[in-house]
């Protein structure tokens, strides 16, 4: 009994770990819009990601078009947004803009 509960154990702090590693990161968001798309838009994320509130950034990215989203609010950046590095980083970048839209409270330091 012993024997089956630390494995047990073992293998849902193993299952905890990985699923955390998966998710999306508002901090790796932040770092690729300072990298990709900060001096082309021509302001911080804080002003980027408040361009829309939570629900507007939500139904876009459900909807599959947070590119489209992305680039109202920034019609320089479209360039990288249309990229297919945008694609393998969307859900990242979507995280930043959800966690710091208009109606978050939040503002990034960016």
């Amino acid at each position: 009994m012993r024997t089956f509960t630390k494995t047990a154990l073992v293998a849902l702090l193993s299952m905890s770990v990985l699923s955390i590693s998966a998710s999306a990161d508002a901090d790796k968001g932040k770092k690729l819009y300072q990298k990709n798309l900060k001096e082309s838009c021509g302001f911080t994320g804080a002003v980027f990601a408040a361009k829309f509130k939570q629900a507007d950034w939500e139904k876009a990215y459900k909807a599959g078009t947070l590119n489209k989203k992305m680039i109202e609010a920034c019609p320089a950046g479209k360039e990288f947004i249309e990229s297919d590095k945008f694609k393998k980083v969307e859900e990242h970048l979507y995280d930043f803009v959800h966690t710091n839209a208009k109606d978050s409270g939040n503002i990034p330091n960016c």
